[in-house]
């Protein structure tokens, strides 16, 4: 018997100026209060300031490449077997890995003192999207971290 409810995925929603549903997962972590102009104007004016030293021609590449880059593949949860608590490493569904990316970024974006927000922001998408930066460390901090228990792995259910 499941002891939660079944969650029901939501619809896609897509951003008004690029019609992408990644930009509008990134405004709606962003977001503080309710607050979505405030949200879209950093989020836009970082995928701007990202792509003005660029050659690419879409704008959505560098960001999509940076959540990409960012994306935990395997992360550790803790489980209790008799008494004792294993960290025990387990796949990351894809919903979850890209969340987990977006608020990697973000955070470590917010952790940026004395520089506005949107070029705070837009400097941790340039550094994940060269497989650089906070998110990515982070990232390759969780796969050490899965790496180093996964003698507990037969624990997974």
């Amino acid at each position: 018997m499941a002891r939660r409810k079944r969650v029901y995925k939501k619809p896609d929603l897509r951003d008004s100026r690029y019609d992408s549903s990644v930009v509008a997962k990134l405004v709606n972590r962003l977001m503080y209060d309710g607050s979505r102009s405030t949200a879209e104007r950093i989020v836009y004016a970082a995928i701007d300031k990202v792509n003005d030293g660029a050659q690419t021609v879409d704008p959505l590449e560098i960001l999509n490449r940076a959540v990409e880059n960012a994306k935990p593949r395997l992360e550790v949860k803790s489980r209790r077997v008799g008494g004792a608590t294993y960290q025990v490493p387990l796949e990351v569904a894809p919903d979850r890995s890209e969340s987990l990316a977006m608020r990697w970024l973000i955070n470590f974006a917010r952790k940026r003192k004395g520089v506005p927000m949107h070029l705070a922001l837009a400097n941790e998408i340039r550094d994940a999207s060269t497989n650089q930066g906070n998110a990515v460390r982070k990232r390759d901090d969780v796969h050490k971290m899965a790496q180093a228990n996964r003698a507990f792995a037969h624990f997974r259910w």
